[in-house]
C-alpha cells in the first residue's frame, strides 16, 4: 500500500496519474498547502524540502520518496512498467522526464506566478516565461511530429509532460498552431487512469479563471509568494 501525500497541483497529479496507471493500491492524504501544513514537523519527516508530493511506501518498510521525478521512476522500477529495462529505452525516457523536471515545470510554475499570481503585473517578466514555454512546447511539437508518445511506447515521461504541459491555458499560453501537441493532449487525457488520476484531488487549474474555485485557488497562491513559497509547491 503506497500513501500518497499531494495538492491539486501538476506535480501531484504526475503521481496521482502513475499510480492509477500502474493499477497500484493508495491512500491519499490531501495537504492544505496555503495553510502551511507542508511546513509541519510530521511531514517535514517525510519530505525534508516540505513540498508535495511524496509517497511512503507501507510495503518497503515505510520507504518515503519525495520529489515527482524521482517517485515516477521508483514506481515504475517497482513495477517493471511504464520504464524501459533496456539502457537505451531507458535513457530516451530519463532524458524527457528531465526535460520536464528542468524546463517544462520551472518555466510554467514561473510563468504562473507573474502571469496569475502576483497582484503586479510584470510584463517583462511575463513575456520572458511565456516565452520560454512556448519555445519548449515547441519542441514537444517536433518531437511528437514523427513519434506517437515522447519515448517510444508511452511512459512516466508523458505522464510527467502531460499533468504540466494540460494547464498551458493556466499560464497564458496558447497552442493552436502546434498540432503534435494538440494531439498527444488530447490522446492521454482520453486515457481512463489519466481522467481518474487528475481527480485524485480536483484541480481548480481545470476551472475558468472567473470561476469561485479558481479565484480561491489564486489568492492562496498569492499569499504563498507572498510568503516566499513556490505556489508550484512541489518538485
Amino acid at each position: 500500500m503506497i500513501d500518497l501525500y499531494t495538492a491539486a497541483t501538476p506535480n501531484g497529479h504526475k503521481i496521482s496519474i502513475a499510480l492509477e496507471e500502474l493499477a497500484l493500491p493508495y491512500t491519499v492524504h490531501t495537504l492544505d498547502l496555503a495553510q502551511r501544513e507542508q511546513k509541519q514537523p510530521w511531514f517535514l519527516a517525510i519530505n525534508p524540502n516540505g513540498r508535495i508530493p511524496a509517497i511512503v511506501d507501507r510495503a518497503a518498510a515505510d520507504f518515503a520518496v519525495f520529489e515527482s521525478g524521482a517517485i515516477l521512476i521508483y514506481l515504475a522500477e517497482m513495477t517493471g512498467r511504464l520504464l524501459p529495462r533496456d539502457a537505451r529505452g531507458r535513457s530516451c525516457v530519463l532524458q524527457w522526464l528531465m526535460f520536464q523536471m528542468g524546463g517544462i515545470g520551472p518555466m510554467m510554475g514561473q510563468a504562473n506566478v507573474f502571469y496569475r499570481y502576483l497582484p503586479e503585473k510584470i510584463q517583462p517578466a511575463i513575456d520572458r516565461y511565456q516565452g520560454e514555454c512556448r519555445r519548449l512546447f515547441q519542441v514537444l511539437d517536433g518531437r511528437l511530429r514523427d513519434n506517437e508518445f515522447l519515448a517510444d511506447d508511452y511512459s512516466i515521461a508523458d505522464i510527467a509532460n502531460w499533468a504540466w504541459v494540460r494547464t498551458h491555458r493556466w499560464s497564458g499560453i496558447e497552442i493552436d498552431d502546434l498540432p503534435h501537441l494538440q494531439r498527444w493532449l488530447k490522446q492521454i487525457r482520453a486515457r481512463p487512469a489519466v481522467q481518474q488520476g487528475i481527480a485524485t484531488p480536483p484541480s481548480a487549474l481545470d476551472r475558468d479563471a472567473s470561476d469561485d474555485e479558481a479565484r480561491k485557488f489564486v489568492e492562496g497562491a498569492r499569499q504563498m509568494v507572498e510568503m516566499g513559497q513556490s505556489p508550484r509547491a512541489g518538485g
